[in-house]
């Protein structure tokens, strides 16, 4: 069921609207007039059948939400003629009760009613089904949309929390105080990676992930994993979903700086300008190494990007010849 309240919904029912306005004036008349003042009055009139209408359908659409999708149309479609109707019957009373004259006569007020109804009647039917098709179509694409990026999270969450396992039971005998502390690490990745992907999360809390995992990698490579951190200046209140660049921590160390016999520096700065943040994160490549090994990381986190944020967010990769280079551009205001 269309949302008749929101904005683009309105924007296209007042558009008709206005074709309808135009169409009228334009039509034969028997005394022509002026078109250009009936084209203001007829506008006022047919933008107020608009804004009645929508507000009436909008009020409704709860109800009419809980009705099968043609019994549903139908209902909508008969109350836009009914309070069309109604609303004209109502101007004419109006009208035909002021002194100065009279717009329509009142031996003239059941054929302008009927007349009103039934152009409501033609143009309500091809805008409602234009509007319920666009609506279905918008959430097949949610669902498949959100569908895509859990299946992607499913397939990436594994690989992180398996080599932690391993550093863990790598520390148990020798080192069992980090081996403690990479459990508790841990158990705050378990609470965010099988959480849902909704949960609500700021970009702090991110980052704090993002700071126990190094703390686990580190203990397993130890002087191979070098840091270079600079996110000072980003709002630690911005809210984003889980786990949003933890995969890309960890596809740099796992794709650029593990394989390299002397290790690397993985290198995260964030910035925030005209109302956007922006997080770059570099690591270097390994001899004859491809960006390609990347991709479901990638894939992951761009995806998400693209669900949560639309096109206010972007991933960005710029690969080099001996360095992989990620940007991330969030809005400042967070989830839509």
């Amino acid at each position: 069921m269309p949302t008749f309240c929101s904005a683009p919904t309105l924007f296209v029912l007042m558009l008709v609207g206005e074709l309808v306005a135009l169409v009228i004036v334009l039509a034969p008349q028997e005394s022509p007039r002026e078109w250009l003042p009936r084209l203001g009055t007829t506008t006022v009139y047919v933008q107020w059948l608009v804004l009645l209408n929508a507000v009436v359908l909008c009020s409704l659409r709860k109800s009419l939400q809980n009705l099968i999708s043609f019994a549903g149309f139908l209902l909508a479609w008969s109350t836009a003629v009914v309070v069309t109707a109604l609303a004209s019957w109502v101007v004419c009373r109006i009208d035909q009760s002021l002194d100065a004259g009279f717009t329509v006569p009142a031996r003239e007020t059941l054929r302008f009613v009927f007349a009103n109804a039934a152009i409501c009647a033609l143009i309500a039917a091809a805008v409602l089904r234009y509007l319920f098709v666009f609506e279905q179509w918008r959430e097949r694409m949610r669902a498949a949309s959100k569908a895509q990026v859990e299946a992607l999270q499913a397939r990436i969450r594994p690989h992180f929390l398996f080599n932690s396992m391993n550093t863990i039971a790598s520390l148990i005998r020798n080192r069992p105080a980090d081996a403690e502390r990479t459990v508790e690490d841990l158990a705050e990745l378990f609470r965010a990676a099988l959480g849902p992907d909704d949960a609500p999360a700021t970009l702090g809390e991110e980052l704090d992930l993002i700071e126990r995992y190094l703390a686990i990698e580190r203990l397993r490579l130890g002087e191979r994993l070098r840091l270079d951190i600079d996110v000072a200046a980003l709002p630690r209140d911005l809210p984003l979903p889980r786990l949003l660049l933890q995969p890309l921590v960890e596809n740099a160390i796992y794709h650029g700086i593990q394989p390299r016999a002397e290790g690397g520096t993985l290198s995260i700065h964030g910035q925030r300008a005209h109302g956007e943040v922006e997080i770059v994160f570099a690591n270097p490549l390994p001899q004859g190494a491809s960006a390609r090994r990347n991709g479901m990381a990638l894939a992951n986190v761009r995806a998400r990007i693209g669900y949560h944020f639309g096109t206010h967010g972007e991933l960005r990769v710029e690969p080099q010849a001996d360095q992989f280079i990620v940007r991330v551009r969030l809005p400042e205001n967070g989830v839509q």
